[in-house]
C-alpha cells in the first residue's frame, strides 16, 4: 500500500519509510503506528517482499530518498536480511532494520540471522514489531533511525551553510571541523544553484575564502577556528574563574570520561581542547565495539553525549585552545593556554590524544585538503559518489572509513602495507569489508607518489614484495597510518618513553 503523497507542502520530496511483512495482522499494526510519521515521510508497506524490492528500485531509480528500510525477518522466498542486503545496495544511506516478533532473539535461527545480518553491515539493528497502540518502543527505534538518517543527508536543511570552492583545502578543514564537533551543517559548492542564491544575498565572494552562513543570517569570511567554534556557540576562552581541583589537557574519549567523573565528584573541572570534541574518535564513522551502543555510534554523537553529559556536571570546558606548557607553582600546577591565559589546578590529567602520522611524500603534502586527507575526513564523502578512492591503512579506523566512504564512492580500495588484516583489525570489520561488494584490500602495498591538475588525480604503488610499481587514478586518499602522542609540548621534567 502507498502511503501519503511524494511532495511536501514545500514542495521538496519526501523521503520514504518503507516496511514489509507478510503477516496481514502484524503489517496492519505497523500502519498504523508509522501513520505518525506521514505529515513528514511517505510511508510505504508491502506485504509481498517481492514488490517491495520492485517498490525500492523504481526509488532508487527516481531519486526518492528513503530514510528507513523495516522487513520481517520469515517471509516465503526472500529472507528479510537478504531484503536489507538489497535495500543497502539500493539506497546506501537508508537506515535499516530487521522486524522480529516479540522474543524473537530466543529463537536460535532468527538469533543467528541477525548476528549473521549485523557481522556483514546489511542491516543497522533489529526492531521489534508493534503488538499495542501506542507502541513507544517501537517509535524510540524508529525515532533513532531517522534522526540517524537525517544526519547523513547533505540535501536537507541544516543550521549551518558552508559556501566555497568545490576544491578549497580550507572548505575541507571547515566542514571536517563541523562534523567532527557533531554540529550540523551543509556543504555548497560555489557554482551550485543552492550557493548562487546565497551568494545574491550578501556582498560577500569566496574569492574572500569560505562562507559560514549561520541561523541568525551572520555570515562568517573566511573564519579562523575560533571564530567558527564561536559561531556556533562553544566556549572557546577561560571565564572568570581560574582556578581549578582538576584541568584535563584533550577532549576525546579519555579526556570526557575524565571530566565526567571528576564533576560528578563535586571537583571543579577545566578541559582544553585545541580541535574538535571527541578528538581522533570524533571522525569515526561507525563504533560498534564501545561499551553500551548495540547498534553502534558515529564518533561525533558520542563525544558530543560525553561533552552534555560532563557540562550538566558543571565541567568547564575552553575549545579551540591549544595547552602549549605547564609548570609547578606554589604547590599547584600552572596550565597555560595558546591565547596567552593561564589557570590553575591541584591535578593535572594529560589526555592531549595523538597527530596523524603523515606519508612524507612532497607531491602529495601538497594536496592536503585536495584529495588528500589525514583521517575518516567523513564530511568528504557525499563528493565521492561514483569515484574510485583508496584508503591507507589496517587498522580499525580505517576499516570504519573504506565501509562509511563505500556508501557513496564506486569503488574503496584498502591498501596496507603487511600480509593482511587480522593482525590490527577487529573481526567484525574484517567480515563488513569482506561483504561489501565495493570494498577490495591490496596486501603489501604502499603508496610512493601521487599528483593532479590542483587536486589529486593519481597515485603510484609500490609492492612491498616484488619493488614493482603502478599508477592507478584515484579521485582522494585517505591516509589512517597510525599516529604519535601529542605530548611535545610538555617540559621535559614530565617523564617520557622513547615514543613520547
Amino acid at each position: 500500500m502507498a502511503g501519503t503523497p511524494v511532495e511536501k507542502h514545500d514542495g521538496r520530496r519526501r523521503p520514504a519509510l518503507v516496511a514489509v511483512d507478510d503477516d496481514t495482522k502484524a503489517l496492519g499494526r505497523i500502519v498504523d503506528e508509522l501513520r505518525r510519521y506521514e505529515g513528514d515521510y511517505r510511508v510505504v508497506c508491502e506485504r509481498s517482499p517481492g514488490r517491495a524490492l520492485a517498490t525500492l528500485e523504481a526509488m532508487a531509480e527516481s531519486g526518492e530518498d528513503v530514510a528507513v528500510v523495516l522487513a520481517d525477518q520469515w517471509m516465503p522466498d526472500v529472507t528479510g536480511a537478504d531484503l536489507l542486503a538489497a535495500a543497502k545496495s539500493l539506497h546506501p544511506h537508508a537506515k535499516r532494520g530487521l522486524l522480529i516478533d516479540w522474543g524473537g532473539w530466543g529463537d536460535p535461527a532468527t538469533a543467528e540471522a541477525i548476528r549473521r545480518a549485523m557481522a556483514i553491515g546489511s542491516m543497522d539493528y533489529y526492531v521489534l514489531k508493534p503488538w499495542k497502540s501506542p507502541d513507544e518502543l517501537f517509535h524510540r527505534m524508529l525515532g533513532e533511525f531517522i534522526h540517524e538518517w537525517s544526519r547523513t543527508q547533505a540535501t536537507r536543511p541544516k543550521e549551518l551553510v558552508v559556501v566555497a570552492e568545490r576544491q578549497s583545502p580550507r572548505a575541507h578543514e571547515v566542514t571536517a571541523l563541523l562534523a567532527r564537533n557533531g554540529v550540523p551543517h551543509v556543504f555548497h559548492p560555489s557554482d551550485s544553484p543552492s550557493a548562487r542564491a546565497l551568494l545574491a544575498e550578501t556582498t560577500h565572494t569566496v574569492a574572500e575564502g569560505p562562507l559560514v552562513f549561520l541561523p541568525e543570517g551572520r555570515v562568517l569570511v573566511d573564519p579562523s577556528n575560533v571564530e567558527l567554534a564561536s559561531g556556533y556557540g562553544v566556549p572557546t576562552a577561560l571565564g572568570e574563574e581560574r582556578d581549578f581541583d582538576v584541568a584535563v589537557v584533550g577532549a576525546g574519549p579519555a579526556g570526557l570520561s575524565a571530566a565526567v567523573y571528576a564533576s560528578s565528584e563535586g571537583l571543579r573541572t577545566l578541559v582544553a581542547e585545541r580541535e574538535a570534541i571527541g578528538g581522533q574518535a570524533g571522525s569515526s564513522s561507525l563504533i560498534r565495539n564501545y561499551l553500551g551502543f548495540s547498534r553502534g555510534v558515529t564518533g561525533a554523537e558520542l563525544a558530543q553525549r560525553a561533552y552534555q553529559q560532563a557540562w550538566v556536571f558543571g565541567t568547564n570546558f575552553v575549545l579551540m585552545r591549544e595547552v602549549v606548557t605547564l609548570r609547578g607553582e606554589d604547590g599547584q600546577f600552572v596550565v597555560a593556554l595558546s591565547d596567552g591565559n593561564e589557570a590553575t589546578a591541584r591535578a593535572v590529567v594529560v589526555a592531549a590524544g595523538v597527530s596523524y602520522r603523515r606519508l612524507g611524500i612532497p607531491s602529495l603534502e601538497n594536496l592536503v585538503g585536495a584529495g588528500v586527507f589525514y583521517g575518516a575526513s567523513v564530511s568528504e564523502a557525499h563528493w565521492l559518489a561514483g569515484e574510485r578512492v583508496h584508503v591507507i591503512g589496517g587498522g580499525n579506523s580505517a576499516g570504519q572509513a573504506a565501509l562509511h566512504l563505500a556508501r557513496h564512492a564506486r569503488q574503496v580500495s584498502i591498501l596496507v602495507r603487511g600480509s593482511s588484516l587480522a593482525a590490527s583489525m577487529s573481526r567484525y570489520l574484517i567480515d563488513e569489508i569482506d561483504a561489501a561488494p565495493n570494498v577490495d584490500v591490496q596486501v603489501n602495498a604502499e603508496v610512493v607518489d601521487g599528483g593532479g591538475e590542483g587536486r589529486l588525480e593519481w597515485v603510484t604503488l609500490r609492492d612491498t614484495t616484488t619493488g614493482e610499481t603502478a599508477t592507478v587514478p584515484t579521485a582522494a586518499i585517505f591516509v589512517l597510518i597510525g599516529a604519535r602522542p601529542h605530548t611535545e609540548w610538555l617540559p621535559d621534567s614530565i617523564a617520557r618513553d622513547r615514543w613520547g
